[in-house]
């Protein structure tokens, strides 16, 4: 019976496929060849080749923009480093090339405008696991959010991706497997163990202070654990750097949600704490250890870290993470100082924010609200010299594809919330209104405009706290980001600065 099931399996691998290595986006995947090729392979190896291809090999086919990528798995498949290491060295030959033949091309002018403007629109570095276009929004790894919605492995049919799949695509530019997905979630909580004097160390601080300062204090307390900073007093060449800082990343992501419930718990729940459950998956896991174990909540925290996860390296916590990390800072020390950064209003903070705002809408105008009442409320907090948070992007230049989602979400599952058919008629009041004002040069609502209003209606309703859920989920695309730059041997960051006279002077000459 098992060699006419191995023969059976030789034969449907005939005609399906046979290895061909060819790149992608960067990436390597395979590709269909001729049958004749297997048959001559298998009937040589005989019995002993099909039985190996047999426990080696299991298929995935998925289609996507008309693709058809076939994934091999045998037990190196489903380690995410082993696959890593094996895109590594192509990527580096990949850098190498591009610097030879292309080091002195220029990619654009800096203007002033850009200097004394935050550098917008300025190009300066280079972010491999995402890139951010200013009218379709972001694309992991070339692939759109509904694309993601898709391709990714999801817990439950029909469900929202898992932020272990969105790991793997990050890492290796593939869209993983159910069976690879489910390696890494299990991989990460045997990773997930927090030591006991990260949490004195969080308790020394005050109840009342800030979530993210307490999470901030609970990263660095975790930095003593550092894989990275032990390897580098010991001395390693250079081209390994990225095997610690691997080992680092992969810990850190999985301790967060251990120490992130803990901050949330302690502040919020009197420290009461909730173990975890570690047969489920990464994000239902935190939603659990916080206390949530509706389904629907646990879908929401599925899509919540995944389209939070990365947008590409400019932004504040991204380049902070980056421009630590170029210093050979451990991925610890880097990661706490992108929160730090994630926590200023004008980044992170916004999503608590948002929440804020609409319930001092209600409690000004009642929660029947009016169009009218809503556009007065509007022009009355731009007339006071504040934004509207949740509206407007540094970079793209229409509706935030994250707020789109969590829109999807809120009509599929809580239609009815008040708070939602708030969100609702902002998105129709608020983008005239800073239209009109003409100072904004993107009116649509972005991804922190939606993300409480969920939060809250599934009993999460403390404000405060969402800025940490949005550092949990960060992690996962700066991290991945973090190893790449090891890997890659990326130099310190080290941009020139000027002075306001230096900038005189020169449009001076500039102008004769």
């Amino acid at each position: 019976m098992a060699f006419f099931r191995g023969l059976t399996a030789v034969s449907r691998i005939r005609s399906r496929m046979a290895q061909e290595a060819t790149t992608l986006g960067g990436v390597r995947w395979l590709q269909m060849q001729s049958p004749s090729d297997l048959a001559a392979m298998a009937f040589f190896r005989g019995l002993t080749a099909v039985s190996r291809i047999r426990s080696r090999m299991a298929q995935e086919a998925t289609t996507l923009g008309g693709v058809r990528w076939l994934q091999m798995q045998s037990p190196s498949d489903l380690d995410l480093k082993s696959q890593l290491q094996e895109l590594i060295p192509e990527q580096q030959d990949r850098l190498k090339k591009l610097k030879s033949e292309h080091g002195k091309v220029q990619l654009g002018n800096i203007t002033v405008d850009m200097v004394l403007g935050g550098m917008r629109g300025m190009i300066g570095m280079l972010w491999e696991t995402s890139l951010l276009d200013p009218e379709e929004g972001i694309r992991f790894r070339g692939l759109s959010i509904p694309e993601c919605q898709k391709v990714l492995p999801t817990a439950i049919k029909g469900g929202e991706p898992l932020p272990e799949g969105l790991l793997w695509l990050l890492l290796t530019g593939k869209v993983p497997t159910k069976e690879q997905v489910d390696a890494l979630s299990k991989e990460l909580v045997t990773r997930s163990s927090v030591p006991g004097h990260v949490y004195k160390a969080i308790d020394a601080l005050p109840v009342t202070a800030h979530p993210m300062t307490q999470f901030t204090t609970g990263v660095m307390a975790l930095q003593v654990e550092s894989e990275f900073q032990k390897a580098y007093d010991k001395g390693m060449p250079k081209s390994k750097f990225w095997e610690p800082t691997y080992e680092d990343c992969l810990n850190l992501i999985a301790r967060l949600p251990p120490v992130a419930s803990y901050v949330y718990r302690r502040i919020f729940k009197d420290g009461k704490t909730i173990a975890a459950d570690n047969a489920l998956d990464y994000a239902a896991n935190f939603s659990h250890m916080l206390g949530f174990d509706d389904p629907k909540m646990l879908e929401l925290m599925r899509l919540y870290v995944t389209i939070h996860t990365d947008h590409e390296g400019g932004n504040v916590s991204a380049h902070t993470g980056h421009l630590v990390g170029s210093a050979l800072s451990d991925p610890y020390l880097s990661f706490a100082a992108a929160l730090n950064g994630l926590a200023g209003p004008l980044h992170g903070l916004a999503n608590q924010e948002v929440l804020l705002w609409i319930k001092s809408v209600i409690g000004e105008t009642g929660s029947d609200v009016t169009t009218d009442q809503l556009k007065e409320y509007v022009w009355k907090t731009l007339k006071s010299g504040k934004v509207v948070p949740g509206f407007g992007h540094g970079v793209l230049r229409k509706t935030d594809p994250r707020y789109t989602c969590q829109r999807e979400f809120a009509l599929k599952y809580l239609p009815e919330d008040p708070l939602f058919q708030l969100v609702s008629k902002l998105y129709e009041v608020v983008p005239p209104i800073l239209t009109e004002l003409g100072k904004v040069k993107n009116p649509w609502p972005n991804v922190d405009a939606h993300s409480g209003v969920l939060l809250n209606h599934f009993g999460l309703s403390e404000a405060r706290y969402y800025t940490v859920l949005f550092g949990v989920s960060r992690s996962i695309g700066i991290g991945s980001q973090l190893i790449w730059d090891r890997a890659l041997g990326l130099p310190l960051e080290r941009p020139k600065s000027v002075t306001m006279e230096w900038l005189e002077n020169h449009c001076k000459k500039a102008a004769a």
